[in-house]
């Protein structure tokens, strides 16, 4: 089937807009290490959702931090791994990511602290196959190859859902790739399945026909945590505070402002409004302080991780919670 410059170039776009240009933030920051913890900058990093690009698009930290001299700087990633890696080697000073990401940096030495989280957003991930595809449950995936971003937060996921599947880890053969190589690879049919998260999740939905074999509901939590270099907190508590109180204040007012924060993640990001939407739908609301319920759920994922040698040690999980002792 031949297809036209048009879609060629539609395909294109699509997947340039969805990979965020992560090495390039992280080699961009490197220069700059002597400063990393310059006075008078506060560097955030970002990914394709949630608060944190919603509170960029507003604007409001700016204003907020202004008078205590503080400028903002955002730098964009594709993924929660990479965007820890920039938070461990120096090049921001605080981010946002998924469950597994935190307890894969932990486990590999970076010295990062957690200081918030959202609510579960269960739904916001899920395991996809090809809407053509004979697939129709989890437990089909046996033998069959499924992709994923390695130590995100839908490594989980699969963990867990094979797992209700009455399938191992073993029983299916699981491809690491980037969200964009792995949007190719199932546009390509060179894979069955594909465990993704918004919004390339509802990307896929909307734009490929996607079908959802499984997502997080009754399986995991799927919290967002906002965490910080471990020096960058301790020197800055006032900073970090003042951060927290406007990422919940943006929090509640997208609640009540979903149609405005479709508006303003779709100019962010250069995603359709349709995939926008949908990916909304699917956010929760409410920035909260870390508790100790929350890092005991933590704490079993990172038991899972050590026990299927995803990770190279076991990790306390507590040790990167400032709060907690």
């Amino acid at each position: 089937m031949t297809i036209s410059n048009d879609k060629r170039n539609a395909k294109r776009r699509t997947l340039g807009l969805l990979s965020a240009a992560a090495v390039g933030a992280l080699t961009a920051g490197l220069p700059n290490l002597a400063s990393a913890q310059s006075k008078g900058v506060l560097r955030i990093g970002y990914q394709k959702y949630g608060t944190l690009v919603i509170l960029k698009g507003r604007g409001t930290l700016e204003k907020r931090l202004a008078p205590e001299g503080i400028e903002v700087k955002w730098n964009e990633f594709t993924a929660g791994p990479v965007l820890l890696e920039g938070l461990n080697v120096g090049s921001i000073d605080f981010g946002t990511a998924g469950e597994a990401p935190p307890i894969f940096a932990q486990a590999a030495g970076a010295n990062l602290v957690y200081v918030g989280n959202e609510p579960p957003a269960p739904t916001a991930e899920a395991i996809v196959v090809p809407k053509n595809s004979t697939l129709k449950t989890v437990a089909d995936l046996k033998g069959k190859k499924v992709a994923l971003n390695k130590g995100s937060n839908v490594h989980y996921l699969l963990v867990k859902a094979l797992e209700k599947a009455g399938l191992a880890y073993k029983d299916i053969e699981v491809l690491f790739l980037a969200p964009a190589d792995a949007r190719a690879a199932f546009e390509r049919g060179s894979i069955d399945a594909w465990v993704i998260w918004d919004p390339f999740l509802a990307a896929a939905e909307k734009q490929l026909g996607a079908r959802v074999l499984a997502d997080g509901t009754g399986l995991v939590a799927n919290h967002q945590f906002f965490l910080a270099s471990r020096s960058y907190a301790e020197k800055n508590p006032k900073i970090v505070e003042i951060l927290l109180d406007e990422l919940n204040r943006i929090d509640q007012w997208g609640a009540r402002n979903q149609d405005e924060v479709a508006t303003i993640l779709a100019a962010q990001t250069g995603l359709d409004r349709p995939t926008v939407e949908l990916a909304t739908k699917r956010y929760s609301y409410g920035v909260k302080p870390v508790t100790p319920t929350v890092i005991a759920e933590q704490q079993k994922i990172a038991d899972v991780f050590a026990n299927l040698k995803l990770i190279p040690k076991k990790i306390v999980v507590k040790d990167a919670v400032l709060a907690i002792k």
